[in-house]
């Protein structure tokens, strides 16, 4: 009969082991993506799918004059004279109200909702080229295009450092916009109802504490001519960066678990959070990997609070080891811990 030890080790190494193949999955290069000769930054990278670039909804297609209108899975795009609809894990889609079909349907990866950006530029009216060399994506409308706005006197500067924990945060715009249409966000928070925006400037201050750390503003909206403008940059609050991390995690290390439980713990505010779960086993000495590996991606909200309800095939006696992986939203510094469980 195997010794506990032998067991413990045997476990211990096979788990590591298991790991080892779920996260040697080849990582996708950065995809550099242009439109009318503007590089667009994304806070949700573009992923490949089955050999297409998926982007965030609105990163790309507002800078092609398309308003964006996200409902309950349902996606409606219009601009340049034509309408889109695409629908959350369908591939059946409607250009001008005929019914055209996708390789992939639209997915989300949690709260960005990502879709095939090749389809709908070209469903828009626009060029799209791709250079496989060097994984760049170039898209571009007939015609002048009117020049696209930016923005100026920007404060705190792109990539600039301030000391103080709220800083004042202001910008220029370069050409009149419609007050009324522009949206701030700062680290994904709608500050605009706290800031003062006119056509020509915006100006706000942030009525809580920043974490020292790299923040994003991102501004939307439309000038008024009616071109749609996004446009972002960052700073960093303070003189360090916080690290990552993953604290209270429940259940805790070495817990045991039924074949359905809640994992739950918080880390940095805002973070994406991967968790993977492969239930295993010990059969007459041989450790196996049982069926059922569960995956997800959750989003950690305002306080860094998530929650995931996990579902694997267990085996009385076994194990459940579970991997999460956090990657902080601005920095992308990541965390990962490790649990072994028992079934």
């Amino acid at each position: 009969m195997m010794s506990c030890f032998a067991r413990c080790g045997l476990r211990a190494a096979a788990f590591a082991s298991v790991f080892a193949i779920v996260t040697a999955l080849p990582a996708l290069a950065a995809v550099t993506i242009t439109v009318n000769g503007q590089q667009v930054q994304f806070d949700q990278p573009p992923i490949e799918r089955s050999g297409r670039v998926f982007v965030p909804l609105r990163g790309v297609f507002e800078r092609l004059g398309a308003s964006v209108v996200y409902d309950n899975g349902v996606i409606n795009a219009t601009g340049n004279g034509r309408t889109v609809q695409l629908h959350i894990g369908s591939n059946s889609a409607l250009v001008n109200g005929q019914t055209q079909t996708l390789d992939v349907a639209p997915f989300l990866v949690g709260a960005r909702t990502l879709v095939p950006l090749r389809f709908v530029s070209q469903a828009l009216g626009a060029t799209v080229d791709y250079d496989n060399s060097s994984q760049a994506v170039t898209i571009s409308l007939g015609g002048s295009a009117p020049a696209a706005l930016t923005l100026t006197n920007l404060r705190p500067g792109a990539n600039a450092v301030v000391a103080g924990n709220r800083p004042a945060v202001s910008g220029s715009f370069s050409s009149s916009v419609d007050p009324n249409s522009v949206r701030i966000t700062l680290d994904g928070r709608d500050v605009s109802a706290t800031s003062d925006i006119s056509g020509s400037d915006f100006l706000f201050t942030p009525d809580y504490d920043l974490t020292p750390e790299q923040h994003t503003v991102h501004v939307t909206g439309k000038t008024t001519g009616g071109q749609s403008f996004d446009q972002s940059w960052a700073f960093t609050s303070g003189t360090s960066v916080v690290s990552n991390y993953i604290h209270n995690l429940t259940p805790a290390n070495g817990s045991t678990v039924s074949s359905t439980f809640t994992l739950a713990g918080t880390t940095l505010p805002g973070s994406s959070v991967h968790i993977v779960a492969i239930p295993t086993a010990v059969f007459g000495g041989v450790f196996r990997v049982q069926s059922g590996t569960y995956t997800a991606d959750v989003t950690a909200d305002g306080n860094g609070q998530f929650s995931q309800s996990i579902s694997v095939q267990t085996v009385p006696g076994g194990n459940v080891a579970v991997r999460i992986t956090s990657i902080a939203p601005t920095t992308k510094q990541s965390k990962t811990v490790d649990l072994n469980l028992k079934s």
